[in-house]
């Protein structure tokens, strides 16, 4: 008899930030500026570790690849919340908003593996000097193709119970995006199941990773303290200061939203930190910190 009442969602209507309706051409504006200097600026980043001959090594390759993460990861929420900000319809269909919610778990979750990848080719550069080379043309396609993999694997799970839940009642998701948590407040069945498998998936996606990332720049920085010359310890360090900067501010952010208690009505804005601003940051640590990639943009730049 239950079922008799049940009426399916079709849809869901993404509040994001309708309740602050004087500020909405104001945020387009914003989030549109911080969207096209987040794609400029990593497609910059691709294009140069491309075209720069004296970057043509794997740790600039994982850069470039990162970057292209950084872009795909932004216009799977930017887009969408862009057209909701200036259009009066703001629902999403309910296959559309379970891609998208897939769409970023599983590029967030690659982007956590990908710095422990980054990691541990600097742990690798500088704790076996000689060696590095030789073991990355062995492990490069690995360590390439791995984070994918496990990534959407990881995603994949707790989405496809998400998706098993019944909807059948409210749909308005109070968040410019999908994702799990906001997606199954709204199920009408009990969603215990589905909550479970995805705390389980964010174990293995986040804290498996930073455990790694941690584990390797532990290990670097006590080859680093053992170096007598100040010299080879600046130069050192200076090799993996850039990626260490991103990771921390990648996990910072994420914490920051994700731990802290919900409910307030600024989360939504907490959540552009991850969504918008760091990807927009990244390329400006990679190129302003990185003595290599200032000295390709140099030569770029001369040869016009």
């Amino acid at each position: 008899m239950e079922d008799l009442n049940k009426t399916v969602v079709k849809e869901f209507i993404l509040l994001a930030f309708s309740s602050f309706n004087q500020y909405q051409i104001l945020l387009f504006i914003g989030i549109l500026l911080m969207y096209f200097i987040s794609v400029a600026g990593n497609f910059a980043v691709i294009v140069l570790v491309k075209t720069g001959p004296s970057l043509h090594c794997p740790m600039y390759y994982f850069i470039s690849i990162f970057a292209a993460l950084e872009m795909s990861f932004v216009s799977v929420t930017v887009p969408k919340l862009l057209a909701n900000l200036i259009e009066s319809n703001k629902k999403i269909s309910f296959i559309g908003c379970f891609l998208q919610l897939y769409a970023f778990n599983a590029l967030g979750v690659t982007e956590c593996y990908f710095l422990a990848v980054m990691a541990f080719d600097r742990d690798l550069a500088i704790n076996y000097p000689l060696r590095y080379l030789s073991i990355m043309n062995n492990l490069f396609v690995i360590l390439v193709v791995t984070p994918f993999i496990i990534s959407f694997t990881i995603a994949l799970i707790p989405t496809i119970f998400t998706a098993d839940l019944t909807f059948c009642g409210p749909n308005e998701i109070d968040h410019f995006f999908c994702d799990l948590a906001p997606v199954q407040n709204l199920a009408c069945s009990i969603p215990y199941i589905s909550n479970i498998v995805t705390s389980v998936a964010a174990v293995f996606a986040s804290l498996t990773p930073f455990i790694l990332i941690m584990s390797f720049y532990t290990h670097i920085i006590i080859t680093i303290t053992k170096i007598k010359s100040m010299e080879s310890k600046y130069k050192a360090f200076s090799t993996c200061s850039s990626h260490l900067i991103v990771a921390c501010l990648f996990y910072s952010t994420v914490i920051i939203v994700y731990l802290r208690p919900k409910g307030s009505p600024y989360d939504k804005f907490l959540a552009l930190m991850y969504t918008v601003i760091v990807p927009m940051l990244n390329p400006f640590i990679y190129t302003l910190r990185n003595k290599d990639v200032k000295e390709a943009l140099l030569k770029i730049r001369s040869h016009k």
